[in-house]
Order: structure tokens, then C-alpha cells, then sequence
């Protein structure tokens, strides 16, 4: 077996995994979306979600001041929408009205669910911690949303640059823990 080394800047795309989500914000009455794809799981009961956002984002200054988002998961269909949205700064630009997004108003947040999304997670922050260093925050799920006419929805999945991939067929394999 032969094996050839991989440059380290591109290393992320052996990893991505997760959904392409799209994180709303609010902050001042002015709400933003943008689209994020560096996330985990870290914890069953309560969810916790930990992602990587930048400082430069509109967004990061909006969730350190609030301290609140609502993590959305786009279908395939709205690969364009969720790649204009990474594309462009709520600075200048109305994403919602530019994407065609219908904002929904959340149960336990101020930010809004976008209505075309799959699921949607409303979400506080619960540790800043890695914050300052990594742009790491870690968010407690507070309440989910699903649209239950989607039975088998096709996420999409960033590779890097400008390639994604779609989550396909469903594989059911026995395990003790199901």
C-alpha cells in the first residue's frame, strides 16, 4: 500500500462531515444569517454544539453580545442560497431579502429560524472560554425544530473551495447500542 503526503492546509477536507448550517443572529433588532460548516456534537442530554466562527463575521460580534443563535440545516435545494449567504457581509447586504429567506420568530431566542431550512436548533451560549483564542463557542440546544414533510433530507456537505457533496442513501447496520 502505497501512501503520499497531503498538504496540511488542506487537511480539514479529510474531516468535514457535518451539515453546511446556517447560523442566524440578532443583535440591536437587526438580524443576519450566515453559513458555517466547522461543527460538532459534544453532548447528548443537554445537546451541546461547539463551532468555530470568526471575529471578522458580523455574526461573532452579534453572538459574543447576545449570546444567542439559531443553528439552521439547509437541503441540497438551498445550496445556493447558503453559499451566497457565506459569500456575502450582512455589514451591507439584507440576507434574508437577498436570498429569499422567510425569517420565523424562534420559541426561546431572539434570532429567527429560516423557515426553507430542514431543522433548525435554537441555541445560547454556554462556554466562551476558547473564545478569545479560537473563535470556539460551545451552545446548549434549548429547542429543536424539524419539518416533518422532509422524511429523508439530502444535507449538504462542504469538501472545500467550491466543492460539496450531498448526503445520500441511509445505511442501517446492527449495533448493541441502538
Amino acid at each position: 500500500m502505497v501512501k503520499r503526503a497531503y498538504p496540511q492546509a488542506k487537511v480539514y477536507r479529510l474531516l468535514e462531515s457535518g451539515p453546511v448550517v446556517m447560523i442566524t443572529t440578532e443583535h440591536k433588532g437587526r438580524a443576519n444569517v450566515m453559513t458555517l460548516c466547522w461543527h460538532t456534537m459534544m453532548d447528548f442530554e443537554p445537546p451541546l454544539v461547539g463551532f468555530v466562527m470568526s471575529d471578522r463575521n458580523l455574526s461573532f460580534a452579534a453572538l459574543k453580545a447576545s449570546g444567542e443563535c439559531v443553528i439552521n440545516v439547509p437541503t441540497a435545494e438551498m445550496a445556493k442560497a447558503a453559499v451566497g449567504c457565506g459569500n456575502v457581509s450582512g455589514r451591507r447586504v439584507d440576507k434574508f431579502r437577498r436570498f429569499g429567506l422567510t425569517p420565523l420568530p424562534a420559541a426561546r431566542v431572539a434570532p429567527p429560524l429560516i423557515g426553507e431550512c430542514y431543522a433548525n436548533l435554537e441555541c445560547r451560549v454556554v462556554d466562551t472560554r476558547l473564545v478569545a483564542k479560537y473563535g470556539f463557542f460551545v451552545l446548549e440546544v434549548l429547542k429543536a425544530w424539524v419539518d416533518p414533510s422532509v422524511k429523508e433530507p439530502r444535507t449538504l456537505h462542504h469538501r472545500g473551495g467550491t466543492d460539496f457533496v450531498v448526503a445520500g442513501r441511509t445505511l442501517r447496520v446492527p449495533s448493541r447500542k441502538a
